[in-house]
């Protein structure tokens, strides 16, 4: 994705300022009629009516195992040498950690319409996911932000947009939640806004071990004399409802998706873009190299990439969709929110996840067990 330029939600959606990709002729195979497709995706992300209209229409049957991090889906594959599923869910960033496994296999992108969805996010799959040269191992399916979430009944921002720091302030102490490796790199990102570290840091951080060492060291002795004032450590989507909802969190730096699908429901929750600006993902669609089922994964991407379900699941996931127009079939509410979310200048200045190498993964956990241990 582009950050730190002139965009809006359909600007986004059309793939606006990105080079156009030269897409293969897509040739669409007939949809299978029948078995199954085994699918290790967000725990959010396939609505029980998408799973069904999938069903209704193609006959496969959908067995899905819901995930809350990509160290879930990379150790999974690890452990079971790319066996067990068809479908996999790696975000955008993390092809750097994936290419060396050789646990995944290219796509035949005949097969894919790659028409239909953001060219930038398509671009992803057929740069950074290429590995050897062998073919886009990755096809976006959904992307959103983390930021700042919270109860409006409960608090306010004291300006126009919340702060990473209000998870961390003395005055929200006890209040808070967060995901801990996000959470200390939105500490960091506060930090630097407010004179408390060198601006950049935290990007210069995933160039070299020894930057990156020197960086989070800082961030985490600043994280770990404000750990008492955090509440709940969340991991997947329903510990952040869980936690809005009935654990006393006030605000949480949080996924745009749990916020959003509470906030459609009625509750008093509201998520926005905080002022040192939300980070921007693109979780993917990847097929293992032990997939048995690749016809079936083939029709599941297909559908995936139909306006009419991808736009009628972002009303429930609370997410945003790649395809193109899919928006046009998502409700008021769901325009509504996004609108709120992303005031302003707010997609203009989004942060997209930086490429992890392993290196930057290993020592990062370094850190984040010492901030929980603490």
């Amino acid at each position: 994705m582009t950050a730190k330029s002139k965009v809006t939600r359909r600007s986004i959606l059309k793939g606006a300022g990105a080079a156009a990709l030269a897409a293969p002729l897509y040739s669409k195979s007939a949809l299978a009629s029948s078995g199954e497709i085994n699918i290790l995706m967000w725990s959010d992300y396939l609505p029980p009516e998408f799973i069904a209209g999938f069903e209704g229409k193609t006959g496969i049957k959908v067995n899905y195992t819901g995930i809350g991090s990509n160290e879930e889906i990379i150790n999974k594959m690890k452990a079971t040498k790319g066996q067990g599923f068809d479908i996999v869910s790696p975000t955008n960033n993390r092809s750097l950690q994936w290419g060396p496994l050789e646990l995944l296999k290219p796509f035949d992108l005949n097969k894919v319409n790659l028409d239909a969805v953001n060219p930038a996010m398509a671009k992803i799959g057929t740069d950074a996911w290429n590995f050897d040269d062998s073919g886009a191992h990755w096809l976006p399916h959904i992307w959103g932000t983390e930021g700042i979430a919270y109860r409006t009944d409960k608090w306010l921002p004291s300006g126009d947009a919340p702060s990473y720091g209000d998870v961390w302030s003395e005055e929200n102490a006890g209040k808070t939640m967060g995901r801990a490796h996000s959470m200390m790199l939105g500490a960091g990102l506060y930090m630097e806004a407010s004179g408390e570290m060198e601006p950049g840091s935290i990007w210069a951080a995933y160039d070299d071990e020894e930057t990156m060492r020197k960086v989070w060291g800082q961030v985490t002795d600043w994280c770990v004399e404000r750990k008492n004032r955090i509440k709940l450590i969340w991991n997947d989507a329903d510990s952040q409802k869980n936690g809005l909802l009935n654990e006393g969190v006030v605000v949480g730096q949080t996924w745009d998706g749990p916020p959003l699908a509470l906030k459609s429901a009625g509750e008093p929750v509201h998520y926005q873009a905080p002022v040192e600006g939300a980070m921007a993902w693109v979780d993917g669609m990847s097929m293992p190299v032990g997939a048995k089922n690749e016809e079936q994964v083939y029709a599941f991407i297909d559908y995936a990439y139909e306006q009419e379900p991808a736009g009628k699941a972002i009303d429930s996931h609370g997410y945003n969709s790649p395809v193109l127009k899919a928006d046009d079939y998502s409700g008021d509410i769901y325009k509504k929110n996004f609108a709120e979310a992303y005031p302003g200048n707010s997609l203009a200045n989004l942060n997209p996840w930086p490429a992890e190498a392993p290196w930057y993964a290993d020592v990062r956990t370094e850190f984040v067990n010492k901030f929980k241990s603490a």
